[in-house]
């Protein structure tokens, strides 16, 4: 037999397994691909919550479509943060798993279904219409049910984080059907579902500090935050083609579809870079209780990613002159998320390295600064494009202050924080 037969790993097979907990000092533990094509289903809801997003603000309904897309936002990141939190520190890949996660695929996917129809019922004022996005959320929550009680059976020491984990769950999903059949105004049905949100939320809390905690990896967790950054994104992406194609159909290719390609690209491609810069995985390894800011922070996080590319449609929009809004007014639907985008990355980096500079003050005000120029800009009349070319210099500024100056101040509190 030769040498490299002899060395052949076993093809792999996906039989029935204990759950048992994961080692969360597992070297090079990494998204499988499973959780991967989990994560493209996401794609979809992201992409819906984002266009009902640009259509209602393009129309001027600017509370009617935050107030959606807080819902949506809210309902898909749990799901998915909740699955993520779960597969870092139970991922067995049998059979049951797999099916099971199929189940949460197919709820993001009716839940996705139902958010235009949600939206519209926002818009026209009343009773808020969530029935089909609540029937997958139902769907998504059942199937995370079921994993969490296998969970509870099947490892003794993560018995009761588990059972807190599963407890919430269903005190919540019973709040969430509820909400279908009581007929509320907007005002009651947002107060009832922030109270379902605090028990949501609260459930991990209570299970990692009081019940035990479960074995999830920091750096796995770190790199799953990513790849859902890498993927919200995306929204920037298609804004972009949305207005390059705007202006292709009505002018031709010419210099501003050129300005606008890179505008787009640029302000996508800077997010991504800021995002990259946080030592998320290093210091969550060490310091566990970190997590719960760093991980609920980032609803807003990927929110604001998603509410960019919804503002990039708007202006594709204002270009075909399809949009009810003025310039500033457009340009607004871009600038806002950008800077909550790198204030809420500014905000996780002060979090995890416990270390504030007054050099990072001064990279937030520059851009504050190129996030509130292009507004003024566009009031005044200055093109579109040119508006959003500036506008994608603001995410440019820490990054560069980053690159030159800021890594030896992170460097240094990353050294002592990770030596304490």
């Amino acid at each position: 037999m030769s040498e490299s037969a002899s060395a052949a790993s076993p093809l792999p097979t996906h039989h029935l397994s204990s759950m048992r907990g994961r080692d969360p000092h597992e070297h090079h533990r990494a998204a499988t691909p499973l959780v991967l094509l989990f994560d493209l289903t996401f794609v979809i809801a992201f992409g819906l919550a984002a266009s009902q997003l640009a259509h209602l603000l393009a129309e001027g309904h600017t509370m009617a479509g935050l107030t959606g897309f807080g819902f949506a936002m809210f309902a898909v990141c749990w799901a998915w943060i909740n699955f993520s939190w779960f597969a870092s520190a139970f991922d067995t890949d049998d059979w049951i798993y797999r099916l099971t996660t199929m189940v949460q695929m197919v709820g993001v996917l009716i839940l996705a279904l139902g958010l235009p129809q949600m939206f519209a019922s926002i818009d026209a004022g009343g009773h808020v219409d969530n029935a089909i996005m609540v029937l997958g959320y139902v769907v998504m929550r059942s199937a995370m049910l079921f994993q969490w009680l296998r969970a509870a059976r099947q490892y003794p020491d993560g018995r009761a984080a588990c059972m807190t984990y599963a407890t919430t769950i269903l005190i919540a999903q019973i709040g969430w059907v509820l909400l279908i059949f009581i007929d509320m105004s907007l005002f009651t049905t947002a107060a009832s579902a922030a109270v379902l949100v605090l028990i949501e939320m609260t459930g991990p809390v209570i299970a990692e500090r009081r019940k035990g905690g479960t074995p999830w990896h920091a750096h796995h967790i770190a790199e799953r935050y990513g790849l859902l950054a890498i993927i919200t994104l995306g929204e920037g992406v298609v804004g972009t083609v949305a207005s390059i194609s705007a202006i292709v159909d009505a002018q031709g290719w010419n210099l501003d579809a050129i300005l606008i390609c890179i505008a787009g690209t640029g302000l996508t491609f800077g997010m991504w870079w800021l995002y990259f810069l946080l030592p998320s995985g290093q210091v969550l390894h060490q310091f566990r209780n970190r997590s719960f800011l760093w991980g609920y922070g980032h609803i807003i996080v990927f929110s604001a990613i998603a509410a960019t590319g919804a503002g990039l449609h708007v202006a594709a929009y204002y270009i075909e002159h399809k949009a009810h809004i003025g310039a500033a007014a457009t340009v607004l639907t871009v600038a806002i998320p950008v800077f909550i985008y790198v204030l809420m990355i500014f905000l996780h980096y002060v979090h995890l390295l416990q270390k504030m500079e007054a050099f990072y003050l001064m990279l937030m005000g520059g851009t504050a600064v190129l996030v509130v120029l292009p507004v003024l800009l566009a009031a005044g009349g200055v093109s579109m494009t040119l508006c959003l070319v500036i506008l994608m210099l603001a995410p440019l500024v820490p990054i560069a202050g980053y690159e030159m100056k800021g890594h030896r101040y992170g460097s240094e509190a990353l050294k002592r924080v990770l030596g304490a």
